[in-house]
């Protein structure tokens, strides 16, 4: 039986990092993993760019039961101390937008870095753990090429988001196995479906975008995209975390402008035009026209226009009320909303409070932040609290 200190579960953002924070002379550090490559969701995030953290993070901008529990990681490991092992390691980055941070290459890099950064590490990839069980001194992990002891173990496995590159919920098997509560998961950062009526409005408009507002829980704007199934974009996305099953999100397709005294203005200046024409010069033209016809105004002149009509126009703009039916579920998700329930977890080293040595850390704790750059954040972080733990 080998015999490692430290044994992670899980070659993706969180585990690797670990391996590299934890590493200290005379300590064998060991990492499985099931797949083939290292760090499969780095290389396909931030289109192929990595949005490797924000520099924005803080406490608040992260899901949770506990809201609060993620404030100790975060602190002891912040966005600036990841920037300055981007630029340590000479990786080029810009900042696209709202303090999200990219390579200015590929998301291989990011990858790279975090194994150079974890020398004399044992990495085993097409290695999947087949039990663990703990017999009194430690952990046993069997593998298909023998038994692993550890002291202690970490695991580093993320959530459920994304099956095709491997994707599991063995953390939280894992966690049920030891006695750790579990909190509801559920796919975030994921397109809304929507029912017939509003997908005959969104089908014809596949592909359209536009600056958008949503106000739940805090106020989102950013991009938002027309598809076949209903909704994407970033905003979408974003509020996607939020929503419920039945509730209704209202929606404000020309944020900063009021739609209906907009179009009464003009309506003195240019009667004669055609409402869809107007419309178009604060939504884009598509979307207009799909607008009005839905509303009996596609070959509309303006003159002709009551304050009633107008205010009723701009309301479907500004007060977008759509009610969706669901999202696409894990497998189109950036992250797994729910997991491992903090209360569980010392919040300065993700240690089991009832299991000395056993740790979760990433995406399969009840930890899950915005769209932007967040949840690698807390990778990093989550990953450097467990792996310097005394």
């Amino acid at each position: 039986m080998e015999q490692v200190d430290l044994l992670i579960l899980g070659a993706g953002a969180a585990g690797l990092f670990c391996a590299g924070s934890a590493l200290r002379p005379g300590r064998r550090v060991m990492v499985l993993d099931h797949a083939a490559q290292p760090g499969e969701k780095i290389r396909i995030s931030g289109g192929g760019r990595c949005n490797f953290t924000n520099l924005a993070t803080a406490a608040d901008r992260f899901l949770s039961k506990n809201p609060r529990f993620a404030a100790s990681a975060l602190a002891r490991f912040t966005a600036a101390d990841f920037v300055r092992l981007v630029d340590r390691a000479g990786i080029a980055w810009h900042e696209k937008t709202q303090g999200q941070l990219f390579c200015d290459g590929k998301a291989a890099q990011i990858t790279r870095m975090l194994l150079d950064r974890m020398p004399g590490a044992d990495l085993r990839m097409r290695s999947a753990p087949r039990s663990v069980r703990h017999d009194g001194t430690g952990f046993v992990v069997e593998t298909a090429g023998g038994a692993i002891r550890t002291a202690r173990l970490v695991v580093a496995t993320g959530g459920k988001s994304i099956p095709k590159i491997g994707a599991t919920g063995i953390a939280y098997d894992l966690g049920a196995q030891f006695g750790l509560r579990l909190v509801d998961t559920r796919a975030g950062l994921v397109p809304l479906t929507f029912a017939e009526q509003e997908l005959a409005l969104c089908r014809p408009l596949a592909g359209v975008s536009v600056e958008a507002e949503i106000r739940k829980d805090g106020r989102f704007r950013d991009a938002l995209l027309f598809t076949h199934r209903g909704l994407s974009g970033p905003v979408i996305l974003q509020i996607s975390s939020f929503w419920n099953p039945g509730e209704t999100l209202q929606i404000d397709l020309a944020p900063g402008r009021d739609i209906a005294a907009d179009l009464k203005a003009e309506r003195t200046r240019a009667g004669r035009a055609g409402v869809a024409s107007v419309l178009g010069n604060a939504l884009p033209a598509r979307l207009a026209a799909a607008i009005c016809e839905e509303m009996g105004l596609a070959q509309a002149r303006l003159a002709d226009q009551p304050n009633a009509r107008l205010d009723a126009l701009g309301a479907r703009v500004n007060r977008w009320q759509v009610r969706p039916v669901g999202t696409e579920g894990y497998r189109t998700a950036e992250v797994t909303v729910g997991g491992i329930d903090t209360r569980d977890l010392d919040a300065r080293t993700m240690q089991a409070r009832k299991v000395p040595g056993l740790f979760f850390i990433g995406e399969c704790v009840d930890v899950t932040g915005w769209l932007g750059g967040y949840n690698f954040q807390w990778a990093w972080a989550s990953a450097d609290a467990a792996g310097r733990a005394d």
